[in-house]
């Protein structure tokens, strides 16, 4: 017998105005509980659908919720820890608010700037509906972009462009020529500002999103960088299979990747994909140069992705570092049938494994065949045989990832002289 699937009920909560219990129903639908202060994302817990959630239980996850993120800030910025856990235990909001200003101190900016130097990148392909919701959102940010590039990829028709032509300044530019990596290129190529951010047309940004771009980059090491993506629907098998075991959310604390962990990581393979997202990242301009622009064998048609991956991967190995700053905020909407699934899980697994290949033939002492793809086979072999014939849950994309990674090897192996 199948199990049923519930859908899960969003909820954003301001610490700054509630640490009382919200009003959650756990009867037919599970709970996705996201944390802020402010402006600042926290952390987030799942509560499964008819789960016990009484007041002393919801404040105990919270604690221990958030117990990361603020031994993080703590830490970085050398505060010493109050009794922030018992403040939240006794509702003394007051208080707790007047310790998280001092420790958020640094990250309330008096005043944002109007513009900053920043070429955002939007690459779409006849998605009328998102893009026009995601070109609102850009032009209502309080914090704006110098420019905006709309890469229409391949179109089948002027819809986009029609799209466009309704926003002041905003640039558009048709790519005849099929694929991601070939578009996100083309945007590079065009774009005037010494930092190119990329953004998905199916993305809803947070307020602050471009300023905390924007600042990332006043670090002069950072070259690269990713931000936090959290999930705006989660309604469907689909969906909730993809959050719970393909996130794009990769954690609320400040991440710094540099050659200290490339080199750390370089015996069984630097784990580039766990960077962030494609969905939220920004580039220095200059690093193209220096890194080369994306590798577009990697797009869906050839390979299937990861070009943002293998990207970073150079990056790195040019000895710049990338900074995941989790106050860069998106959401991402899911795909939300199983068949968009599959085929979504298929590329990724294709694309891997070619840019593994790729990164290993790029620096022969990374590992990837050996500790990464030799792994995966031992993996698929023991999930088929313990489950076979039934694959519920998230063990529906097994096929979709073993068959990917099968893909990428025979693709590798026809095309390598072409890498």
């Amino acid at each position: 017998m199948s199990k049923t699937i519930h859908p899960y009920s969003i909820h954003h909560i301001d610490l700054y105005k509630q640490l009382d219990l919200p009003s959650i129903s756990t009867a037919n639908t599970g709970n996705y509980v996201v944390f802020w202060w402010q402006q600042m994302p926290l952390g987030q817990f799942f509560l499964e659908p008819g789960a016990a959630l009484n007041e002393r239980s919801y404040v105990e996850r919270l604690v221990e919720t958030i117990s990361l993120a603020v031994k993080f800030y703590c830490s970085k910025h050398n505060v010493k820890e109050a009794d922030w856990k018992g403040w939240i235990l006794r509702k003394q909001i007051d208080e707790l608010n007047a310790w998280f200003s001092v420790l958020f101190t640094i990250y309330v900016p008096a005043k944002m700037p109007a513009e900053v130097p920043v070429s955002v990148l939007i690459c779409t392909r006849n998605r009328s509906e998102q893009l026009t919701n995601c070109l609102n959102m850009l032009q209502a940010l309080s914090c704006r972009a110098q420019e905006i590039i709309v890469i229409d990829n391949a179109p089948v028709d002027d819809s986009t462009k029609a799209v466009v032509e309704k926003f002041k300044d905003v640039t558009y530019i048709r790519e005849a020529r099929a694929g991601l990596d070939i578009a996100r290129n083309t945007g590079v190529k065009n774009a005037h500002c010494p930092l190119v951010a990329f953004v998905d047309d199916d993305v809803l940004v947070h307020p602050e999103w471009l300023f905390r771009v924007w600042e990332t980059f006043e670090e002069p090491s950072t070259d690269a960088m990713t931000g936090l993506v959290i999930a705006s629907e989660l309604e469907t098998e689909a969906q909730l299979i993809f959050e719970t075991y393909w996130s794009f959310n990769r954690g609320y604390k400040d991440v710094y990747y540099d050659n200290n962990y490339f080199q750390k990581t370089l015996v069984k393979g630097p784990p580039v994909w766990e960077i962030g997202a494609g969905a939220n990242m920004a580039f220095r301009r200059s690093v193209f140069d220096k890194a080369g622009l994306f590798n577009d064998l990697l797009d869906a048609g050839a390979a299937g992705c990861n070009g943002d991956s293998e990207m970073w991967f150079r990056i790195l190995a040019k000895g710049s570092t990338i900074h995941y700053n989790p106050r860069a905020v998106v959401y991402h909407e899911h795909r939300r049938d199983m068949p968009g699934l599959k085929k979504q899980i298929f590329n990724y697994m294709r694309g891997f494994t070619t840019a593994v290949l790729v990164q290993q033939n790029l620096v022969p002492a990374c590992n990837y065949k050996k500790y990464k793809l030799k792994g995966f086979f031992k993996h698929y072999l023991r999930v088929a045989i313990k489950n076979f014939p039934s694959y519920p849950f998230q063990l529906q994309t097994a096929w979709p990832e073993a068959k990917g990674i099968l893909s990428g090897l025979m693709f590798y192996r026809k095309n390598k002289t072409r890498f």
